[in-house]
C-alpha cells in the first residue's frame, strides 16, 4: 500500500485538494496535481539530503500547503512524517529530535532557529526552490511498497505520570480513517471541509486533509492563530460545508461573536472534550445544525461519535456511540476498546512499548444511556484537557520546579467556562511569603520554556501540599479542592 498511488492517483488531476488561505489573507486553489507533482519533487529532495524509507522527517510548519506537500513527500518514499506543533519550545523539540532520532527537519524559517543544532533542515525557501520548475531538481524517490503496519507517523501523547509520550502509527492509519471520515465527519464529494486543528495534533493528522480526500471533498487550509472575529466570515465567504472544531473554539464563538447565517453549512463536528448544552442550543438556533460530538485517543484514532443521522437533540454533552465496526466495553466505570475492531489503533510507542492485550483501558470515565450513547465523566489519572490540548501535569511541574522560588510545585486542571479546564498551579516557595510581582514572573518563566498553552494561568501558594501515605503528592486532593 501507498498513500499517493491509492488515495492521490485515484482522483482526476484536475480536481481541487487544498484552498490554502495564507496569514495576510491571499487564497489560492491547489488541485491534486499540484499536490502530486510538488510531493513528487520534495521526496526527491529529502532522497538527496540522506532521507531513505524509515527514516523520520520532523515538520515545524503551520496550516500551510507546505505542511501537506512535507506529508505526502514522507507518505510516498516511506519516511516517517513527524508534524510538529509550532508552539513547541527549544527544550520541547530538543527531546522529541533525540527521542525520534528526526535526520531532518522542513520548517519555517523562524521556527528553526529552535531546534537542536546539527539537524539539518529545510527552510520554505528551500521548498520553493525545490518546487521551481526552471531549475534542475533531483530525481524523484519511488514510491515505496508498504504494508499495514510499516511506520506512516509520530505523533505525541501526554501522559500523567512523565513527559508526553511519542507514539508510531502504521501506515493503516492512514487509510483506517475512512470510518470516521464518512461515518462522523460527515463530508461528501464536493463538499469543502474545514478542520482548524493545527499540525502536530492527531486531530489535524487525521482531518485536516485525509479524511476530507477519503470523502472525496475538498480541505480548506487557513494559517494563523484562532481568531473569533473572522473564523465564522471566512466559513461563510469560503462556503465551508464541514467545519470541525475543538470545544473551546465553539464556546468562544457563542460568547464573543453573533453567529452568521452560514448557508453552505452542513455539517458541524467537535472532539476534544465534552461541548455543554447552551454552546450547542446557541448554534441550533443560529445554523438549525447540531454539533456532533466525538471521541478518540491519540493511540487509538476515533472511537465513538454521533454518527451522521443520529439524532442530538436530548442527548447533549453525549461523545456519541462507538463507531460501526468499533467494540467497546465498560469496566468499572472506564471506557475500554477491543484493539482488533479498531483500523487506526497504534503500532508502538517510540521506546518499543507495544500494547499486546485485548482491551486497551482508555482511563476515560463514562456513562452509557440505554441507547448505547457515552457520557464523558472525567479522567481516573491527572491528564489536563484544556482547549482541546491534552497536558500531562508532570511536564508543567518539572519547569516550576527549575524556578528558584519553587521549592514543590503541582499542577492540576481549574474549571474554566470557555477553555472547559485550565492549568493550576499550587506551590510551595523556598521563602515564606511570595513577593510581589511573582506569579506573573512564574506565569512568563514557564511560558518561555514551555508550550504557551501550558503555562499556568492561575498560580496559588501554600505552606504545604498534600501527600499521600507514601509520600507523594495527592494531586486527587488539590481536585476536589476545586470542584
Amino acid at each position: 500500500m501507498n498513500f499517493i498511488e491509492d488515495v492521490i492517483q485515484r482522483f482526476p488531476f484536475s480536481q481541487e485538494a487544498v484552498i490554502a488561505i495564507d496569514i495576510e489573507g491571499n487564497r489560492k486553489v491547489h488541485h491534486f496535481s499540484h499536490l502530486f507533482a510538488r510531493s513528487l519533487g520534495l521526496s526527491g529532495a529529502l532522497l538527496a539530503r540522506g532521507v531513505h524509507r524509515g527514516d523520520v522527517v520532523l515538520i515545524l510548519v503551520g496550516s500551510r500547503i507546505e505542511w501537506v506537500i512535507s506529508m505526502l513527500a514522507c507518505f510516498r518514499m516511506g519516511a516517517i512524517a513527524f508534524p510538529c506543533n509550532t508552539q513547541l519550545s527549544e527544550d520541547d523539540l530538543a527531546r522529541r529530535v533525540a527521542e525520534t532520532g528526526a535526520v531532518l527537519a522542513i520548517g519555517e524559517e523562524d521556527l528553526l532557529d529552535r531546534l537542536p543544532e546539527g539537524l539539518p533542515a529545510m527552510g520554505m525557501e528551500d521548498l520553493a526552490r525545490v518546487f521551481d520548475e526552471d531549475l534542475d531538481q533531483a530525481m524523484p524517490a519511488a514510491p515505496a511498497d508498504l504494508g499495514p503496519d510499516d511506520p506512516a507517523l509520530i505523533l505525541y501523547t501526554s501522559g500523567s505520570t512523565g513527559p508526553a509520550r511519542g507514539i508510531v502509527h502504521g501506515q493503516r492509519f492512514l487509510f483506517g480513517q475512512e470510518l470516521q471520515a464518512r461515518q462522523w465527519f460527515g463530508a461528501e464529494p464536493g463538499d469543502l471541509a474545514w478542520c482548524t486543528a493545527a499540525p502536530g495534533w492527531s486531530k489535524s493528522s487525521r482531518n485536516a486533509f485525509i479524511a476530507p480526500w477519503l470523502c472525496g471533498a475538498t480541505a480548506l487550509l487557513v494559517e494563523g492563530r484562532f481568531d473569533p472575529s473572522t473564523r465564522l466570515e471566512i466559513a461563510r465567504s469560503e462556503g465551508v460545508n464541514v467545519l470541525c472544531q475543538v470545544p473551546t473554539e465553539y464556546r468562544m464563538l457563542a460568547s464573543r461573536t453573533t453567529i452568521p447565517e452560514l448557508p453552505a453549512l452542513k455539517r458541524l463536528v467537535s472532539a476534544g472534550e465534552p461541548l455543554d448544552a447552551e454552546v450547542i442550543g446557541n448554534f441550533r438556533e443560529a445554523t438549525g445544525l447540531e454539533i456532533a460530538d466525538g471521541y478518540g485517543q491519540t493511540e487509538t484514532g476515533a472511537v465513538t461519535g454521533f454518527r451522521v443521522g443520529d439524532d442530538v437533540a436530548g442527548r447533549e454533552g453525549s461523545m456519541g456511540r462507538p463507531l460501526p465496526g468499533i467494540e467497546t466495553r465498560i469496566v468499572d466505570d472506564e471506557l475500554q476498546l477491543k484493539v482488533e475492531t479498531s483500523p487506526t489503533f497504534f503500532t508502538r510507542y517510540l521506546d518499543g512499548e507495544s500494547f499486546d492485550g485485548e482491551w486497551w483501558p482508555t482511563a476515560d470515565l463514562v456513562e452509557e444511556d440505554e441507547d448505547g450513547f457515552l457520557y464523558f465523566r472525567g479522567r481516573n489519572d491527572d491528564v489536563i484537557s484544556s482547549s482541546g490540548y491534552r497536558i500531562g501535569p508532570v511536564e508543567v511541574e518539572s519547569v516550576l520546579l527549575e524556578h528558584p522560588a519553587v521549592a514543590e510545585a503541582a499542577v492540576v486542571p481549574a474549571p474554566d467556562p470557555e477553555r472547559g479546564s485550565v492549568v493550576r498551579a499550587v506551590l510551595v516557595l523556598e521563602a515564606d511569603q511570595p513577593t510581589e510581582g511573582l506569579v506573573e514572573e512564574i506565569q512568563a518563566f514557564c511560558r518561555e520554556r514551555t508550550a504557551p498553552y501550558k503555562y499556568p494561568r492561575i498560580v496559588e501558594f501554600v505552606d504545604d501540599l498534600p501527600k499521600t501515605v507514601t509520600g507523594k503528592v495527592s494531586r486527587r486532593a488539590l481536585r476536589e479542592a476545586t470542584e
